[in-house]
């Protein structure tokens, strides 16, 4: 426990950065924030994708949707098991991220702002992000962000 106090106080201090991602890339964050998460996660990178550096904004907004849905996770869902898979797509990388725990309807209410901001960012670069959830069903997060982001004008 006090370790993982240190590494929260660490994360804190780097502005939530991890300098993981910013040394070795997305692939090795998600491994070393995977590893801290006290619960069941299942961590499926594409070979290809394990040494592949991103620009600064892919990889920012990889890590930190990331870190939303597992927060999320382990908020809502801390018996489930989860499931964060990198792959690449034609032009894309794609972020999966989704768990077995109880799902929502979310019809039955607004989107959280966590998951707002994952949409957010996930926008800013370009991309399209999407949920899957129903009650009974868990909760399947989808990021495909293309390669180049497109110029802010």
């Amino acid at each position: 426990e006090a370790e993982e106090a240190a590494f929260a106080l660490q994360d804190l201090g780097r502005g939530i950065f991890s300098t993981v991602l910013g040394d070795q890339g997305v692939a090795a964050a998600l491994r070393t924030s995977a590893s801290r998460l006290p619960m069941q996660v299942r961590l499926d990178v594409a070979p290809k994708l394990e040494e592949l550096r991103f620009s600064p904004e892919i990889e920012g907004t990889l890590y930190f949707v990331t870190m939303e849905a597992m927060a999320n996770a382990q908020k809502h869902a801390p018996e489930s098991q989860l499931t964060i898979a990198l792959r690449e797509g034609p032009g894309e990388v794609v972020l999966e991220v989704s768990d077995d725990g109880p799902g929502f309807d979310p019809a039955q209410g607004r989107i959280g702002a966590g998951l707002q901001n994952m949409a957010d960012r996930v926008n800013a670069v370009g991309g399209t992000w999407s949920l899957v959830t129903a009650p009974g069903k868990g909760v399947k997060l989808l990021a495909q962000i293309p390669l180049e982001t497109p110029a802010i004008s």
